[in-house]
């Protein structure tokens, strides 16, 4: 079994496109309207934006967290929580060993929250 589609809520769909095309780096997949349907692909997985879907907590893996936040600061984007060392992975089960799991959360075009992760590694490197 694998995930296929997560559904987030989006009251605008051309705005929470700029958003998310900026956000991801592409291009939406696909547009219907109506009934008010917006895709992306986000590696495999489809985001779906849709006035009817309730909001959801989507976490993004992100490479460089710190960067990232910077540059949606400088877009103008809310920030919710600075970066931030959420656990250190003493053992594989949830993460690489000898890593720390970082989050930083922001709100989205939609009001949504979105979390943004990034895995550093500690030792070993």
């Amino acid at each position: 079994m694998r995930f296929v589609q997560v559904a987030q809520h989006a009251e605008d769909l051309q705005r929470a496109a700029a958003f998310y095309s900026a956000l991801l780096d592409a291009q939406p997949r696909a547009l219907f309207e109506p009934p008010g349907l917006l895709f992306f692909d986000v590696g495999g997985v489809r985001l779906l934006l849709e006035r009817g879907a309730p909001s959801a907590l989507i976490y993004l893996e992100v490479g460089d967290l710190h960067g990232t936040v910077a540059a949606l600061r400088s877009r103008g984007v809310r920030i919710i929580a600075e970066p931030h060392m959420i656990f250190a992975h003493n053992d594989d089960s949830l993460g690489p060993r000898d890593s720390e799991e970082w989050m930083a959360f922001i709100e989205d075009s939609e009001a949504n929250t979105l979390g943004l992760v990034s895995r550093v590694r500690t030792a070993g490197d």
